[in-house]
């Protein structure tokens, strides 16, 4: 089959990389803090109804778009944080989902994600 790579743009390429780090690191942190001071009602945030939602969505957005311009310039910072992958301009969006979700580490990841996010929603439904 004769395919030729279609050539993305750098914006393309840098959108694509932050809306994975966005959904795949940020997203699961932030709503977990979220839920971690619903449980301890200790900020008017969690008591506002659209608080938590704003707080949710601007965090993962910052850490979106602050992660990849940090990350090069302190790795060992954001070792945990940043996934060279998601900015390789040569890989489709799929490519780059399916390519990282073979390592090892993302599993374990994912794993930890889904348990703990799982505890905290039942601690938040059971308390209030």
């Amino acid at each position: 089959m004769n395919a030729i790579a279609v050539s993305k743009s750098r914006m393309q390429n840098w959108l694509e990389g932050v809306t994975l780090t966005g959904l795949f690191h940020g997203l699961p942190t932030f709503v977990a803090a979220a839920m971690l001071l619903k449980l301890f009602s200790t900020s008017e945030l969690v008591r506002d109804h659209g608080g938590v939602l704003i707080f949710v969505f601007m965090a993962t957005v910052l850490h979106a778009v602050v992660t990849p311009w940090l990350a090069p310039k302190f790795p060992k910072l954001f070792q945990h944080n940043y996934e060279p992958l998601f900015f390789d301009a040569g890989l489709s969006f799929a490519e780059k989902i399916a390519r990282w979700r073979t390592r090892p580490a993302t599993s374990r990841r994912l794993m930890a994600n889904v348990l703990m996010l799982s505890l905290l929603a039942v601690a938040v439904m059971t308390v209030g």
